[in-house]
């Protein structure tokens, strides 16, 4: 037998209506201890329902809603009254809603009543046009829907986290746990895994794992690379991630991005290629328009050699500026 679980479902009914309150002034004169009220009668839901307002000293408007019906399933009805001051030409923006619920049965149950706005307040707001008074007020009856049935879900799985390959590969890496071949740059060491340098790098593949000298060295030096450039690539190789360029001087971080363009064309890692070209494109000046131009030419970097052309056009001839 399927397990099932029951709900209620709620809907409602709502209705909106303009009351004016005229002669306002007159209101002036009732005394402390008394208050001048208006009824407005309402059906909403198939239910009658009055709407109070008073008008006092104290309280300039206050409202209150009575139930004139019976419920049609010997239940409570739910409802709540909402009301704001509104200017009828438009000028002003209505006021902010105020509202009370409450539950009702016939002749036995009412709201509270809900306190709109202080006398000193209303005749300070310009709501009061022409000696008359405009309310917006709204009666929203809950109607309850006979009871339903639905089968009781499963407990939803968990969402599947982002992936951490490049955490678990730069791990790898800075543990130097099995690895198989040394570089040596610039005087440095730095160790790795040629599986994954081959798996990243069709020149790897091509020294490891083809008919190359070091197809089976252990020791491979690299000509023309500084440390900290290898140190660079070998970082994106196994958690495909460039430098920070933002964290480096500004022209500490283009001559980083001219060597690591030209490591990134010379191992075949195409995308680091391109990374480093956006940043170089950006970097564009007069102090380093030359050298980038040079570079984008000789490692077939098309875009950012238009880039080099477009800025050196418009900095010779004064027209384009």
């Amino acid at each position: 037998m399927e397990d099932v679980s029951t709900t209620s479902i709620t809907d409602a009914a709502r209705l909106v209506q303009l009351l004016k309150i005229e002669g306002y002034c007159a209101t002036n004169n009732i005394g402390s201890s008394s208050s001048y009220s208006v009824e407005s009668r309402w059906n909403v839901d198939g239910y009658d329902w009055e709407i109070c307002i008073y008008l006092d000293l104290q309280w300039s408007v206050a409202l209150e809603l009575f139930f004139q019906s019976r419920s049609r399933t010997n239940n409570y009805v739910r409802a709540n009254l909402g009301c704001r001051l509104v200017d009828p030409k438009g000028i002003l923006t209505p006021s902010e809603q105020k509202t009370v619920s409450g539950k009702f049965m016939y002749d036995s149950e009412r709201s509270s009543k809900l306190m709109l706005v202080k006398r000193c307040d209303l005749e300070a707001s310009g709501y009061i046009t022409d000696d008359a008074l405009t309310l917006q007020c709204t009666i929203t009856v809950l109607q309850e829907l006979p009871v339903q049935t639905f089968p009781v879900k499963e407990i939803p799985m968990p969402a599947v986290p982002s992936s951490n390959l490049h955490e678990h590969f730069g791990e790898l890496l800075h543990s130097e746990k099995g690895v198989d071949v040394t570089f040596l740059v610039s005087g440095e060491s730095f160790v790795a895994h040629k599986a994954v340098l081959a798996a990243r790098s069709p020149v790897f593949l091509a020294q490891f794992y083809r008919q190359m000298m070091e197809k089976r060295s252990h020791r491979v030096e690299v000509k023309d690379m500084e440390a900290a450039v290898f140190t660079a690539l070998l970082r994106f190789i196994y958690t495909d991630t460039a430098p920070n360029f933002s964290q480096q001087q500004g022209e500490e971080a283009t001559t980083m991005a001219q060597h690591l363009l030209a490591a990134a064309d010379r191992y075949g890692l195409d995308r680091l290629k391109l990374i480093c070209a956006g940043r170089l494109a950006g970097e564009i000046d007069v102090n380093t328009v030359a050298t980038t131009l040079a570079l984008a030419e000789q490692h077939n970097c098309l875009e950012l050699k238009s880039r080099c052309v477009e800025f050196i056009v418009k900095t010779q001839d004064p027209r384009c500026s």
